[in-house]
């Protein structure tokens, strides 16, 4: 007997079809996908026993004649395609065809449809084979009816979840139909009863509310980016958020909800130093590319494509919410270049300030040009009795490239040179905090993570080609290193020196230090470096981006003022201008809230006047 044999065709199509049937939410996509297809504005799901009883799915859209109704339960029967060309760029789920026949094969299945209402046609396929096909009278669309599942193959029964967890599946498949297309209605009942409705909506973010409850859809921020030929849109997360409640992910690509790792993992990297590190946001994107820039095919449930360009693509998505984010962060530190205030949390705006250059008289905490008369450094007596005048002239180490490197790519500071912030009052609190009022309520910022923010920024414009401020020492530092630090200081020589370290071997493990950056006169080189190594020791970072971030990062935050160190007025000023003009003024490098709001009616009610 020969050890090699053709299998039949009823075990051939068994086969193809565990690659499309695996449970039953896979057929509930599968027929409702070819309901879209077809046209319809409703749908109607029904299932009992978590679809191991039964599944039917109901819809008015196109219908079929009675050729095509048997054709379409045929092996290799679409209307997708008709040659290999038609292959790329494939923008449908497909009218009918190649599902139903898996979907057949390893069930009991009935199609009944109709063109128009009147006449129609019915057929019932067993396991494979067609049983019968009658004329019946119906209005126009589709139903097909599913029951016995696996029946006739128990190896692939035994394997279903329990009535529940195939429910759960077939819920979240659901979820995923309703966000694809927000024009259908959607309804679907389980043993009876109603469980689930999706009704038509005008926009991403009402469906998405409906259909994601535990996310705030009314303040995620949304996305609206083009870059070439790829057009990213949706919502992402704000990141005061992230972390609050559920975590929920949506990609769609060219009309059609994909599962990829790479496309998450760029829009989760824009959140880089916006979020606590172990929290990731929920985000909904919508990503449109040319048709033949991606294969859709590359999966028996078109779960996963792949792209042309992965690389290139995801760094867009990347882009995209990075903007975004920027953006939306910016709000509350600056002005729409076109007039309109921009907002900063749910509960209000921070303040209408605009970009300003400023020189203090004496030597500041921060580089400025602002001219402060009156500007002393007693603490929260002295600086709240100040009225917060305007800018003066242009006058100090804040000026030239040191403006320039300190400026965020965003819209709000396009020609920020020619523009001013105006500093309203600020009073500084427990040596910790900034406050100032706004018509809506107090707003209180977190000195350190401002610092931090501010340093973080210019130090990744240094690491990218800026100019970094150098200041020689007169007596040059000794460091001696263990030897994970020595490691982490070879890693990163490159990115240091370009943030104005000059450092040199000194045999074995120590190194000496001839200059150092000068972000601020109270900076302690010293410590800061030794304790940017200490952190960096042990890291085992790939990419020469990552390395630099992360280098950035801790070096921000170790040179960064603490809170208990007392400021000037001029150096409140400064640092309020200075965090205006950064990109992400919300966060600091860890995540942490830079700015915090309190509303006059949350005070009123806590006195007891609401």
């Amino acid at each position: 007997m020969s050890r090699i044999a053709v299998l039949a065709s009823a075990v051939a199509d068994q086969i193809a079809a565990g690659e499309v049937v695996e449970r039953p939410a896979s057929i509930v996509k599968e027929l409702i996908e070819n309901a879209l297809d077809a046209g319809a504005t409703e749908i109607g799901v029904e299932v009992e026993e978590g679809g191991r009883g039964l599944i039917r799915i109901r819809d008015n859209g196109v219908g079929m004649s009675e050729k095509e109704a048997v054709l379409s339960l045929a092996r290799h029967a679409t209307s997708k395609i008709r040659s290999a060309n038609d292959l790329v760029g494939v923008a449908t789920f497909g009218f009918r065809g190649e599902a139903l026949p898996a979907i057949a094969s390893v069930s009991l299945l009935m199609l009944e449809t109709s063109e128009q209402d009147g006449a129609g046609t019915r057929v019932e396929v067993a396991q494979g084979v067609q049983r019968r096909m009658e004329p019946i009278a119906r209005r126009r669309g589709t139903t097909i009816t599913v029951t016995e599942l696996f029946h006739a193959v128990p190896a692939r029964r035994k394997f279903l979840k329990s009535a529940r967890g195939e429910w759960r599946a077939i819920a979240e498949m659901l979820d995923t139909i309703a966000l694809v297309r927000r024009a259908v209605r959607l309804t679907a009942t389980h043993d009876g009863k109603t469980v689930f409705t999706a009704v038509p909506a005008r926009t991403w973010r009402e469906r998405l509310a409906s259909v994601w409850p535990g996310v705030t859809a009314q303040t995620m921020i949304e996305v609206d980016d083009v870059q070439g030929p790829v057009h990213v849109r949706g919502l992402v997360e704000q990141p005061a958020n992230v972390g609050l409640g559920s975590r929920r992910v949506f990609l769609m690509v060219n009309g059609r909800a994909i599962r990829d790792v790479g496309l998450v993992r760029a829009a989760e990297a824009a959140y880089h130093s916006t979020i606590p590190s172990g929290t990731r946001p929920s985000l909904a994107l919508d990503i449109r590319v040319p048709g033949d820039a991606v294969d859709v095919n590359v999966h028996p449930a078109k779960a996963e494509v792949r792209f042309h360009d992965r690389w290139a693509t995801e760094r867009v998505v990347e882009a995209a919410v990075r903007r975004v984010l920027g953006v939306a962060a910016a709000m509350p530190m600056s002005a729409s270049r076109f007039g309109a205030e921009r907002t900063w949390s749910p509960g209000g705006s921070v303040g209408d300030v605009h970009l300003l250059r400023a020189a203090p008289r004496h030597s500041p905490l921060f580089p400025s040009g602002d001219t402060l008369p009156g500007a002393s450094a007693t603490g929260a007596s002295a600086t709240g009795a100040q009225t917060g005048a305007h800018a003066g002239a242009d006058a100090g180490v804040y000026d030239g490239a040191q403006t320039a490197a300190s400026q965020p790519l965003t819209a709000s500071a396009v020609d920020a040179a020619d523009d001013v912030i105006e500093v309203p009052p600020l009073l500084q609190l427990r040596r910790t905090y900034l406050l100032f009022e706004r018509d809506d309520g107090i707003v209180l910022i977190d000195q350190h993570s401002a610092h931090e923010r501010v340093l973080y920024e210019r130090l990744m414009t240094k690491l990218t080609g800026g100019d970094a401020i150098v200041q020689t020492l007169l007596f040059p530092l000794t460091l001696h290193l263990s030897p994970a630090e020595a490691d982490a200081f070879e890693a990163h020589r490159d990115a240091f020196v370009a943030l104005g370290f000059g450092i040199e071997g000194f045999g074995g493990q120590t190194l000496v230090v001839q200059s150092v950056p000068m972000p601020h006169h109270r900076f302690d080189a010293e410590r800061a470096l030794r304790e940017t190594l200490a952190s960096l020791a042990g890291d085992r970072i790939a990419s020469t981006a990552a390395r630099h971030e992360r280098l950035a990062m801790t070096v921000a935050c170790k040179a960064a003022i603490k809170a208990g160190d007392v400021l000037s007025l001029a150096e409140m000023r400064a640092l309020y201008t200075d965090l205006a003009r950064t990109t992400l003024p919300a966060h600091d490098v860890h995540g942490r809230q830079t700015i915090v709001q309190l509303g006059w009616d949350e005070l009123e009610r806590r006195f007891g006047r609401a």
